[in-house]
């Protein structure tokens, strides 16, 4: 397969939203699915979160995932107040899509490259919230009009 990462399969869509109870009981409704867990995006000392390239520690958002399909998740994301890639979008944009995420199957460090060299700007990165994999957004806004998140999970 061609194409930066080798693979077009978007594999989560993900929406900063300002209330994430409200927006998660709208998603179920529409969908016909049951609201699942609002969850945390856990703590600083497992997601060493980075935002632009510094350390991130009270970067937090709440977190909801529907899946849609076999390979397809609807992500809510409400930050919290400190500066954070969804917080600066909500800031900046209001709700909306925030990002596709992409599987990293070349490895973390080998997508990233990729996306740099196709011109994306690294914004944030750091470890999933119970440390099984990592992930990475880039800004893709000037030329895809959206960013992209990289996915990379231990858990095969």
């Amino acid at each position: 397969m061609s194409g930066v990462l080798g693979t077009s399969l978007v594999t989560q869509v993900g929406f900063i939203v300002k209330d994430i109870e409200v927006t998660k009981k709208k998603w179920a409704e529409f969908l016909g699915l049951e609201e699942p867990p609002t969850v945390g995006a856990g703590e600083y000392e497992i997601t060493q979160t980075i935002y632009k390239g510094e350390p991130a520690p009270n970067a937090a958002a709440k977190l909801a995932f529907f899946t849609v399909g076999e390979n397809l998740q609807i992500e809510l994301i409400e930050p919290n107040e400190a500066p954070s890639t969804w917080r600066e979008f909500l800031d900046t944009h209001g709700e909306g899509v925030h990002h596709l995420a992409f599987g990293a199957a070349n490895g973390m460090k080998n997508a990233v490259a990729s996306c740099e060299a196709f011109g994306l700007i690294p914004q944030q990165a750091g470890n999933y919230g119970d440390g099984s994999g990592r992930y990475a957004y880039l800004s893709g806004e000037k030329d895809l009009k959206v960013f992209i998140e990289l996915l990379e999970s231990d858990n095969k």
